[in-house]
């Protein structure tokens, strides 16, 4: 992938406006799929980020509308988030003052193995695996920024 860029205030970096393009790979049937869309990171109040993603989901040829909320909290070291789901649950803490970043969340039985990685200012990419008893799953979403947030 080439060189890792440093980010020394993951929230900084993240706010604005992101095209987002994921592939999803089913390792087991072989299925797979793509999200189009854009992901806004608006500031809240009192800190932090709110991640709306929305687009369209085409699987098995049948393209829906897709989206998904998640909170960027400040983490506890300088520069970093604590990330949640929209109703708060707690889903993986995000480092990237190296420019790479991994992050582990149980989800029931299987296991969300996560990598994140940095290229440039304007960006950056997420790897999924997840793997269990009900799914097998590899999921690549690219990041482009579209505006400048800061």
């Amino acid at each position: 992938m080439g060189e890792l860029w440093p980010v020394p205030d993951v929230l900084a970096y993240l706010a604005g406006r992101w095209r987002t393009e994921r592939s999803v790979r089913d390792l087991a049937s072989g299925a797979t799929g793509r999200f189009e869309g854009t992901t806004a990171f608006d500031a809240l109040d009192g800190g932090g980020l709110l991640s709306r993603e929305s687009g369209a989901f085409t699987w098995q040829g049948v393209t829906r509308p897709a989206g998904r909320t998640l909170r960027y909290a400040p983490g506890r070291a300088p520069g970093t988030a604590d990330v949640c789901f929209a109703d708060g649950r707690p889903f993986h803490d995000l480092d990237l003052a190296s420019g790479r970043h991994m992050a582990d969340h149980p989800c029931a039985a299987d296991l969300y193995r996560g990598e994140f990685t940095v290229r440039d200012r304007d960006h950056w990419r997420t790897v999924w695996r997840v793997g269990g008893p009900a799914k097998d799953l590899l999921l690549t979403t690219e990041y482009v920024r579209e505006t400048r947030g800061r």
